[in-house]
C-alpha cells in the first residue's frame, strides 16, 4: 500500500520531470528561432502540432521558409526526417515503397520490400497539393493508422511519426485541392504569412552572407516522446472541456440559429480530439501545466478552418471562415 510520503515523493518526481520537459521545449523553441526569423506564431503552432503527436499543414506562397522550418524542426527535435517533393507524376509507390524481385546466389528468386520515404519519424511532404489525388490519398492510412499495407502485409511506421506538409494556396496554377478526408487528418492548418519589415531585414542580413547559422539539436527522440506522453497526462478542467464542445458543435450546420444557412459542412469529433491535445500542448509550451479557455480560443482557427466550409450564400455575402470562427471563439467563456 502506498504511504502518504511515497505519494508525495512520486508527485514531486512527476513535477520535476514536467519542469525539465518544459525547459527542454523552451530550448527547442529557441533553437528553431535561431534559424527561422520571426514567424513566432507559425513556429509555436508547428511545435504544438508535434507535441500533440499530430500532423500539420503549412499553407503559404512559395519562399516563406516553410520547407526550411520543417528541416529545422527535424534537426532540433532529433528526428529521422525525410523529404518528398510532390509533383503531378508522383506515384503512391514512390512514397510507400515497393517490392522488388531479387535473385539470390543459389539461383532462387524472392521479393524484397524496399521502404519508401514514409518510413521516417518526420516526413516533409513538400507542395503536397501539386500531386494527384491518388497520390495524396496514399498518405491517408499512414497518417491515421501509423502503418501501411504493401502486398497484403502490414508494415509499421517508426515512432513517433509525423507528417508536416507544405501547400501552395489553391489559387496558384497547377495545384489540386486536398480531399476533405485527408484534410481532417491534419491536426492543424498553419497559415504562413509574409514576414514583417524588421524580420525581412534580418533575413537579408543573415542569409546572404558567407556563413549561415545551422540548426542545432535541442531534444532527443525519447525526450520528444516523453513530452508527448506528458501532454496527454495534463489535467483539463471541466470548463475547458465544455468550451471545446461548445466551439466544435457550434461550427456545424444547424447548431446555431444566427449561423443558419452559412455553414455547408462542419468539423467532426476528430476536431474536438485535436483541440483537446493542442490546448494541452500550448499550455506546456507556455510553461503551464493546465490549459485554459484562452488556449481554446487561440487555437480555434488553425484547428477548425480546414474542417469546415461556407455555404454558397455565405460566400456570396462576403463571409469568410476566419471571421465566422472568430465570432464563435469570442463567445467562449
Amino acid at each position: 500500500m502506498m504511504t502518504a510520503e511515497t505519494a508525495t515523493n512520486l508527485e514531486e518526481a512527476v513535477i520535476r520531470s514536467a519542469e525539465h520537459t518544459v525547459e527542454l521545449i523552451g530550448k527547442a523553441r529557441e533553437a528553431v528561432h535561431s534559424v527561422i526569423f520571426g514567424q513566432n506564431a507559425v513556429v509555436d503552432s508547428a511545435l504544438i502540432t508535434l507535441l500533440s503527436g499530430g500532423h500539420g499543414l503549412l499553407v503559404g506562397v512559395p519562399g516563406l521558409a516553410k520547407t526550411k522550418l520543417v528541416e529545422t524542426l527535424g534537426i532540433v527535435l532529433g528526428l529521422d526526417a525525410k523529404r518528398v517533393q510532390f509533383t503531378p507524376d508522383l506515384m503512391p509507390s514512390d512514397i510507400l515503397g515497393t517490392e522488388v524481385l531479387e535473385e539470390t546466389g543459389t539461383g532462387q528468386r524472392s521479393f524484397r520490400f524496399v521502404r519508401g520515404p514514409v518510413f521516417a519519424q518526420l516526413l516533409m511532404a513538400d507542395e503536397i497539393n501539386r500531386a494527384s489525388p491518388r497520390t495524396q490519398s496514399a498518405l491517408l492510412q499512414a497518417m491515421q493508422e501509423y502503418h501501411v499495407t504493401i502486398a497484403g502485409e502490414r508494415q509499421d511506421l517508426p515512432k513517433p511519426f509525423h507528417v508536416l506538409a507544405t501547400q501552395n494556396p489553391l489559387e496558384q496554377e497547377g495545384t489540386y485541392p486536398l480531399p476533405e478526408a485527408q484534410l481532417d487528418r491534419f491536426l492543424m492548418q498553419i497559415d504562413v504569412p509574409y514576414p514583417d519589415r524588421e524580420d525581412e531585414r534580418r533575413i537579408l542580413l543573415f542569409t546572404t552572407g558567407i556563413d549561415e547559422a545551422p540548426a542545432k539539436p535541442a531534444m532527443t527522440v525519447d525526450e520528444l516522446l516523453g513530452a508527448q506522453r506528458l501532454v496527454r497526462r495534463l489535467p483539463v478542467g471541466e470548463s475547458v472541456v465544455e468550451a471545446i464542445l461548445d466551439l466544435v458543435r457550434s461550427a456545424r450546420p444547424g447548431e446555431r440559429a444566427e449561423l443558419a444557412g452559412k455553414i455547408a459542412w462542419g468539423p467532426g469529433p476528430r476536431a474536438s480530439q485535436a483541440l483537446m491535445l493542442a490546448v494541452r500542448a500550448r499550455a506546456l509550451l507556455d510553461g503551464r501545466f493546465a490549459p485554459s479557455i484562452d488556449d481554446v480560443a487561440a487555437l480555434a482557427e488553425p484547428v477548425l478552418k480546414h474542417r469546415m466550409a461556407l455555404s454558397f450564400s455565405a460566400r456570396a455575402d462576403g463571409e469568410t471562415i476566419e471571421d465566422l470562427i472568430g465570432r464563435l471563439a469570442r463567445k467562449l467563456g
